[in-house]
């Protein structure tokens, strides 16, 4: 399709979006200088899977007493 400047493009936007729904690729200009282009929706969304973290975090646990068991036994020291 032939470019079309953004003053244009703000008027016509349902008619260029439609046009892009049939596969046009529309170029918007700004002073003549192609600044953005309206583009048919890929027909298969990419999805990417999110990473398992379940190993990472396991890697993350700390060794050895937990905090409240370390503050539970300081505490219980004090006392006696």
């Amino acid at each position: 399709m032939s470019p079309v400047s953004l003053k244009e493009a703000r008027k016509r936007l349902g008619d260029l979006v439609r046009a892009a729904e049939l596969g046009a690729s529309v170029p918007i200009t700004r002073r003549g200088k192609t600044v953005a282009r309206l583009v048919p929706p890929d027909t298969e969304p990419s999805r990417t899977k999110a990473p398992d973290l379940g190993a990472f975090r396991a890697s993350l646990r700390a060794k050895g007493k937990s905090l409240s068991r370390i503050v539970i036994d300081s505490r219980r020291a004090e006392r006696w």
